[in-house]
């Protein structure tokens, strides 16, 4: 059993869980290597981060694998607000794969807000990871959006949620997913 040690600390992310992803890429590669991924959706950012380098960035540099950050909530980061404008923004959007860009006072477009279905009334903000453009990141993100979340992660999330009440006894919050 994988057991977490390093504390959470706003910002680190990568340092945290990027080891274990990185085995668990490399075990598949060594056990199964035809399913091995071609392009990771990881929970989480890319460049739009405090550093510029997120878990995703990270996680692709060490695997060599493209990869996408899918976060569910805005890093107020290169004065990016979670304030009335973006609000608007946000109420702007109509229908699934609608998007605006997140600019920061840097001038630098450091991701995507994405309305990821008709239903959705909370975006999801697309960064680039690795290896990948951000126009081809938030195409395919949004293509894997059957709810909210794609569903690559949302199964992610489930799965090891189920894991840990199956070997840890943990209850935890009901899993939905279809906002």
């Amino acid at each position: 059993m994988i057991c977490l040690t390093a504390p959470y600390i706003s910002g680190f992310l990568a340092f945290r869980e990027v080891p274990f992803l990185v085995d668990a890429i490399r075990r598949l590669q060594e056990k199964e290597p035809t399913l091995m991924p071609q392009v990771l959706l990881v929970d989480g950012n890319g460049v739009l981060h405090h550093q510029g380098f997120g878990v995703a960035c990270h996680l692709g540099v060490l695997t060599g694998l493209p990869c996408i950050g899918v976060a569910k909530k805005l890093l107020q980061v290169d004065g990016l607000e979670n304030n009335a404008v973006h609000k608007e923004k946000i109420r702007l959007l109509q229908a699934g794969g609608d998007t605006f860009p997140l600019m920061g006072n840097s001038g630098t477009i450091l991701g995507m807000a994405l309305k990821s279905h008709d239903h959705s009334t909370k975006p999801l903000y697309i960064s680039v990871g690795h290896k990948m453009s951000l126009e081809a990141a938030v195409r395919l993100t949004h293509c894997c959006c059957r709810f909210r979340i794609p569903e690559p992660v949302r199964q992610a999330d489930i799965r090891s949620r189920e894991y840990i009440r199956r070997t840890l006894g943990h209850s935890g919050p009901p899993v939905s997913g279809q906002e």
